[in-house]
């Protein structure tokens, strides 16, 4: 583990861009910046285009340490290039941001009010991979629609067994548990959830901590003590269908607990600004969810 990396997440202010758009939200993620699907004929055309999208996003003025901790990329960016160097590598010598990657499939069907995560073939390379590459951690995300105990049991249970995996291989996971802000009885979900996650973050050595990804919650501050967790290195939270506005107020009542926003960070940017309208889009984006992130 990268020791200036960890020091970095644990105690530098700022928050995490999810730049990891994946095959199933990539086509709204490219329309939402003004890039149709008449646009590209095949996968092929429509990941090169959100690529030029990440790429414009990073090797922006904007986009630097000051202000971002980490970013979260997609499998296929880890072998692509930022302004002709190795993706992760760029963020973290050029940018000084720190690089994960998600390794999760996607999710199989709900079953018992929960999507858990699909298989991950060949996950030991895709760990080695990733570490060669200069990775810091990974992120790998469920989805809990229903508070049904045994479904959300199946949810950790399933997330802190792959979470032991990738710290074995010496990356810390970034453990997320979403929780669907539409669920008719979310803040009986969140009370279930936090009390399944200190169970298991209680098997977890405080020296090789974990990160958690969670929807920010219905009560501010529910997640205080998770936050403080001796084998928890940072709670971050993810926009999960709000507003900019909506998720920027939120997380800042929930001190302890940084952005990890995709959604909302290109919200307001589009493919056809020039690089001044972009870049000042893209500044302010950036500059409310730190604010909101320090709060």
């Amino acid at each position: 583990m990268n020791r200036e990396q960890r020091d970095r997440i644990a105690s530098g202010q700022g928050f995490i861009a999810a730049l990891d758009q994946s095959g199933g939200s990539t086509p709204k993620a490219l329309k939402l910046y003004g890039i149709d699907e008449s646009a590209y004929a095949n996968e092929a055309e429509m990941f090169a285009l959100v690529h030029r999208m990440r790429e414009r996003i990073v090797t922006s003025p904007a986009f630097d340490g000051r202000r971002i901790l980490g970013a979260i990329l997609f499998e296929r960016t880890l072998d692509d290039r930022f302004a002709g160097e190795e993706a992760a590598r760029f963020l973290w010598e050029r940018k000084q941001v720190v690089p994960f990657l998600k390794i999760d499939k996607g999710l199989e069907a709900e079953d018992g009010g929960v999507q858990l995560m699909k298989p991950i073939p060949g996950l030991e390379e895709l760990l080695a991979r990733a570490k060669a590459k200069g990775v810091f951690g990974t992120k790998e995300r469920s989805v809990i629609k229903a508070n049904n105990p045994a479904g959300i049991a199946a949810v950790l249970d399933q997330q802190f067994e792959l979470a032991r995996k990738v710290l074995a291989a010496g990356l810390v996971p970034i453990v997320e548990p979403e929780v669907d802000i539409k669920a008719a009885d979310k803040e009986a979900i969140e009370a279930e959830l936090k009390r399944g996650l200190l169970q298991h973050l209680d098997t977890i050595d405080a020296a090789t901590p974990v990160m958690l990804k969670l929807t920010l919650p219905s009560i501010d501050g529910y997640f205080a003590e998770l936050v403080a967790h001796p084998s928890v290195l940072k709670v971050v939270a993810l926009s999960g269908g709000y507003s900019r506005e909506e998720a920027n107020a939120r997380l800042a009542r929930n001190p302890g607990v940084i952005a990890s926003f995709s959604r909302a960070l290109t919200e307001g940017l589009g493919a056809q600004q020039c690089d001044e309208e972009f870049n000042q889009a893209l500044d302010a984006s950036i500059e409310s969810i730190y604010r909101a992130s320090i709060a």
